[in-house]
C-alpha cells in the first residue's frame, strides 16, 4: 500500500468545498480511497522551514504506479483549475 500524504493551506473555503466534493470520485477510478482529512492544530517542529498549512488529507492507493496514475489522470487534472482557486497544496507519497 501506498499513502499519498496533501499538506493543505486554504485560500477559499467555497473552491474547496467544490473541488472536495469532485476528487474522492478521481481517488476511486484509480483503486484509492480517503482515508482521513483533518485540521492542523500546531506544529510541535518545523526545522524544515515548510510554508503554513491548516489542514491535511492521507489518501490509500495498492501502489505507486496506481497513485501516480491517479496524480498525473485526465480526471484528476481537469480539478487542478478548482484545487488552485482553493488551496496552496503539498502532495506525496510515503510507503512503509
Amino acid at each position: 500500500m501506498i499513502k499519498v500524504i496533501g499538506l493543505i493551506e486554504l485560500k477559499n473555503l467555497e473552491a474547496f468545498e467544490e473541488y472536495r466534493s469532485q476528487v474522492g470520485k478521481t481517488v476511486e477510478q484509480y483503486g484509492g480511497t480517503v482515508a482521513y482529512r483533518g485540521k492542523v492544530h500546531m506544529p510541535l517542529w518545523n526545522e524544515l522551514a515548510c510554508a503554513p498549512f491548516s489542514a491535511f488529507v492521507e489518501l490509500e492507493f495498492p501502489d505507486l504506479a496506481s497513485a501516480s496514475a491517479w496524480a498525473n489522470s485526465d480526471q484528476y487534472q481537469s480539478l487542478v483549475p478548482i484545487r488552485s482557486k482553493a488551496m496552496k497544496l503539498t502532495l506525496f507519497t510515503v510507503s512503509e
